[in-house]
């Protein structure tokens, strides 16, 4: 298991593999032993044992602290800032919570503020952005947690920097009893058939199955723009549980 040398930590963020190396960012308070002044810590493994620690990556800024968020090698350099940088969104986290975006030109060591922040600004409470690329749709997705509305919100964009609301998921669905946070969504075969099914994560705090934190999950259809929860035989969207032990939480893939 990974676990900084001091300090506070918790979710997981930001997780690439490059060149043979394997990134792991999390949320890290690198003042004390409690939750407070959140930041990404950084490590790095070639084997996910056994991990080296480096400099913080992302620090508080005039927005905010810096919540959690996902990194996204970007390939096709959709974004600009150059073929293979590696885009990380987050959220700025002070009287408000906004989205905003850095990137890294060095395979993921140091990262640069971008100018444009914050990239998304939303009236009510939304964080942790889970982003990944839709080839199908020649797109990148992203998925936000609108905490306190207990809902996902799918998000579509062509260059990382521009985001367009595609659709919500979620409303009066599932395990309400806590706040909805850290949400993640990908696609995997059905073992023993060639159907593919998605699965869309979402991490409540409180409200797990034997109290505390927990992470549940959906499965259904991602055309791109909306997901689609499947039916129980009684017509009724179920809820599934990642673990059923108490305080699992901030799981993604």
């Amino acid at each position: 298991h990974h676990t900084p040398e001091y300090g506070w930590m918790n979710d997981p963020n930001g997780m690439v593999y490059a060149d043979g190396v394997w990134h792991l960012c999390y949320q890290w308070n690198p003042y004390g032993s409690k939750w407070a002044n959140m930041t990404w810590g950084h490590s790095t493994s070639k084997d996910l044992v056994h991990w080296e620690h480096h400099a913080t990556t992302i620090v508080p800024d005039g927005l905010g602290a810096i919540f959690s968020g996902s990194s996204v090698i970007d390939a096709k350099n959709s974004a600009g800032f150059g073929k293979d940088a590696i885009v990380a969104l987050y959220t700025s986290a002070a009287v408000s919570q906004m989205q905003s975006l850095a990137y890294s030109t060095d395979g993921g060591y140091t990262f640069t503020t971008y100018p444009g922040n914050p990239i998304i600004t939303l009236p009510t409470e939304a964080r942790d952005p889970n982003m990944f690329w839709d080839e199908a749709n020649g797109q990148w997705v992203m998925l936000l947690a609108h905490a306190l509305e207990k809902e996902m919100l799918i998000f579509n964009s062509p260059d990382l920097k521009t985001w367009t609301l595609a659709s919500r998921f979620g409303k009066g669905i599932g395990a309400q009893d806590g706040v909805w946070e850290c949400p993640d969504l990908f696609e995997l075969p059905v073992a023993g058939t060639e159907v593919k099914k998605w699965v869309l994560v979402c991490n409540i705090n409180p409200g797990g199955p034997f109290g505390g934190s927990a992470t549940q999950y959906f499965i259904g259809d991602f055309d791109g723009k909306t997901f689609k929860a499947d039916t129980d035989t009684n017509g009724n969207i179920p809820t599934k549980w990642m673990d059923y032990g108490k305080d699992h939480y901030a799981a993604v893939s």
